[in-house]
């Protein structure tokens, strides 16, 4: 690495304090009846339960999330024998990736010694503490040895990652490799360079899955492995080929798999018109590879090539696979990882580099087009869905092949990773359920963007809609087959093209006229706004009953769409004004705010008003208001304008919906917490933590916002319009596709709600 470099990865391990990794108690603390319950007298409980029955420890403690990560530093990725307390680093860097993949908690755990049966001595008396064991960078051949050893006298998953977890990634990109190139595990002819431990597992598991032994040929750095040679360990004699071939080049002619896990440099690119016809070239050696992608492939444009480097396509990575592979085994309280669970994980991950990638992971690749193919035969690190695949494919072989001690239900299993994995997924269960199977018509303005019809496809996977989107058809067919979705243009999707359907929008352009002419339109720009504005042009569908519900913006400034749809669609009966809400998950849960992007200085009537047609929608959520209404001052503490409007708004809310859990005005800190309002008001009007925050105007919600947005990393849904006669919502510029996938669901419940659905 550069000096530049070097300097900010020892200032990011050092500050704001030394290390990656920290550990926070998970139940409250704060008087002496928690200090009874966590420890005397309370704690005897469930010491007593688990002395009657050990499984109780996956009730009562955290040894069913807890997972060691240990090496001796002997064989550290890049760096070779640095010592046990030198790995310590690398082991904190694995913990924070089992914590932000899979939510599995890690003490990392360093020994120090190279005498294997002292290791292993070590790390099995540590079964009580743990509900599995990841072995890392321990050299071979002791690491054979060791988990060997370990998995004969531990009941709980022992997972050497260096080798089952490249394995199983492996696995999984040779097995897409080999459909695209129209060939099958079992008619591969695979020649390695390298036969350690990682070479053998991929060897061993592509076996497990059809390759046939008699297609392999290992080399390392002393040539071939053969028949005549001495003191190799059963695992790489069971390969040996009776052979005169020495070297990698004489082996080469035929072969339609390299697997390189050994040093950089060692293909040599006038080798490689010896290979196959579309041949597999894994250059895994880091951070050099064999060869480099660049000139493999010009050597043999014909062949797919991966490494495990993350600045090229099919970067072949661990974490793919070694956070869920743990996941689903802790899950059903498995006693071991075996290969039935590795073959699971591979094929699940091969699954799903099949289907279209997931939005967010396009953007966290800077736009990459990730479509299945020569580069992207396996799913990228960042895909949110590897857990949703991967952990419930091992937990269900973990089950069907006996070592799992807690079998459960796997779609409800799948179905409670899918709602813990996307923190919005849990806030938008129940509006997805309500309408699930519902068809509802919604119209899409920006139908040519790349998130809108991928939020399409998944709203079409969910089944709660019906999509017409305003689009050139020319656009979408240069457009779609780029993305690789699975949707018929013709069938699934209705599509007003403004360049072709002018029977349809005819109509449209007379009942604008009829609107816009006293809205400040100038009679030239009517036709152009109907045809050239798709704002425009989805509103006036959905006022004229075309489609129930309407999906606008995203690629312009929000206030600018914002003015079109206001002029067209009417303020429901009684509603004054149009307001916006917003919902942030948190860690702690769903907190929605308004008004965050409509109305800039509201009045106390108006604020009234937005918080009641909050605390609806937010029921659309399941979820039951507890509003506070935030100002500068608390309960009468100050005096000045905003302090009076908001003390105004709390007594308006209270006259109109007595039923709303509904205090203020206070300080946000005292909204979210309890305990301050009791020590400021005897009389709170509701118990716990405020999750809708009405603000005094629209600078301190969308400040608010935002700022908590980007500082929590945290996922959003909306802006929500509220107070509008017809469902209609207006994408901001940032959107994502999930993000409209969201809205989509809103607008279908509030359609079903207006249609009496």
């Amino acid at each position: 690495m550069d000096d530049t470099l070097r300097r900010a990865a020892l200032d990011y391990h050092r500050f704001p304090q030394p290390g990656k990794m920290r550990i926070e108690p998970t139940k409250r603390m704060i008087n002496q009846r928690d200090l009874a319950l966590a420890y005397s007298p309370g704690v005897a409980a469930p010491c007593e339960e688990i002395a009657a029955d050990p499984d109780k420890a996956l009730d009562y403690t955290a040894r069913g999330n807890l997972v060691a990560v240990i090496t001796n530093g002997t064989a550290v990725l890049g760096l070779g024998a640095i010592g046990a307390l030198a790995s310590k680093p690398v082991m904190e860097g694995k913990a924070v990736l089992f914590r932000k993949f899979a939510g599995i908690d890690v003490f990392d755990i360093e020994v120090d010694t190279t005498d294997p049966e002292k290791f292993v001595e070590v790390v099995a008396h540590l079964e009580p503490t743990f509900g599995g064991i990841n072995l890392e960078d321990i050299k071979a051949p002791e690491c054979f040895a060791i988990e060997a050893a370990l998995k004969a006298r531990m009941n709980i998953p022992v997972f050497h990652d260096d080798q089952h977890g490249t394995a199983i990634v492996v696995a999984a990109a040779v097995r897409n490799a080999l459909v695209l190139q129209g060939r099958t595990l079992a008619d591969a002819r695979l020649v390695t360079s390298g036969a350690g431990a990682a070479a053998l597992a991929c060897v061993d598991l592509l076996v497990s899955m059809g390759l046939r032994p008699d297609n392999v040929t290992l080399t390392d750095k002393d040539g071939v492995v053969h028949s005549g040679r001495t003191g190799m360990a059963p695992n790489m004699a069971r390969y040996a080929r009776d052979t005169n071939a020495r070297t990698l080049p004489e082996v080469l002619p035929g072969a339609s798999v390299f697997l390189g896990l050994s040093a950089p440099g060692v293909l040599k690119p006038e080798w490689l018109p010896l290979l196959a016809d579309k041949p597999l070239i894994f250059a895994l050696a880091n951070p050099e590879p064999e060869i480099l992608p660049e000139v493999a492939r010009a050597a043999r444009p014909d062949a797919i090539v991966a490494t495990g480097r993350s600045d090229y396509p099919n970067q072949v990575n661990n974490v793919l696979c070694f956070p869920y592979i743990f996941r689903g085994a802790l899950d059903v309280g498995a006693t071991a990882i075996n290969e039935a669970m590795k073959v699971a994980a591979a094929e699940a991950i091969a699954s799903l580099a099949r289907l279209p990638a997931h939005d967010s992971v396009a953007q966290a690749y800077g736009g990459r087009k990730l479509v299945f193919g020569p580069d992207y035969i396996i799913p990228t690190p960042f895909d949110p869905r590897l857990i949703v695949e991967i952990a419930p494919a091992v937990a269900k072989a973990a089950i069907d092949s006996g070592v799992a001690r807690r079998p459960r239900e796997i779609p409800a299993y799948r179905r409670e990773l899918e709602q813990a994995n996307t923190r919005s997924t849990q806030l938008m269960m129940p509006v997805f359920e309500a309408v699930r199977h519902s068809r509802t018509r919604i119209v899409y303005g920006e139908g040519e963007d790349e998130r809108v019809l991928r939020a399409i496809q998944d709203a079409l996977d969910e089944g709660i809609v019906q999509p017409v989107i305003v689009a050139r058809r020319r656009i979408l067919a240069d457009r779609l087959p780029a993305l690789d979705l699975r949707f018929d243009i013709d069938k699934d999707i209705e599509v007003i093209d403004p360049e072709t359907d002018h029977a349809l929008l005819a109509p449209l352009v007379e009942a604008y006229q009829a609107i816009a002419a006293r809205k400040g339109v100038p009679a030239a720009e009517i036709v152009r706004h109907v045809y050239r504005r798709p704002t425009v042009t989805a509103a006036m569908l959905l006022r004229t009953g075309h489609v129930d519900a309407a999906v606008v913006g995203g690629n312009s400034e929000y206030w600018g769409q914002m003015k079109h749809v206001l002029r067209i669609i009417d303020r429901a009966p009684g509603i004054s004004r149009v307001y916006a809400l917003s919902g942030l998950i948190l860690e702690a849960g769903a907190l929605f705010i308004t008004d965050s992007h409509m109305v800039p200085d509201p009045t106390p009537e108006q604020i009234a008003e937005a918080t009641i047609l909050a605390a609806a929608e937010m029921r659309q959520f399941g979820q039951e208001p507890r509003i506070g209404l935030l100002s500068h001052s608390n309960f009468g503490a100050s005096n000045s304008p905003s302090a009076r409007k908001m003390r105004a708004a709390a007594a308006l809310v209270r006259a109109k919906a007595p039923e709303l859990l509904v205090d203020g005005e206070m300080h946000a800190d005292v909204a979210l917490s309890q305990r301050l309002r009791e020590r400021l008001v005897p009389d709170s009007r509701f118990e716990g933590s405020a999750n809708l925050l009405v603000m005094p105007n629209l600078d301190a919600a969308n400040i608010t916002l935002t700022a908590l947005a980007a500082s929590s990393s945290s996922p959003t849904v909306g802006p929500m319009l509220m107070g509008l006669s017809k469902p209609i919502h207006v994408l901001t510029p940032g959107v994502t596709a999930r993000g409209i996938l969201n809205l989509t669901a809103i607008a279908a419940a509030e359609a079903a709600q207006r249609n009496g659905r």
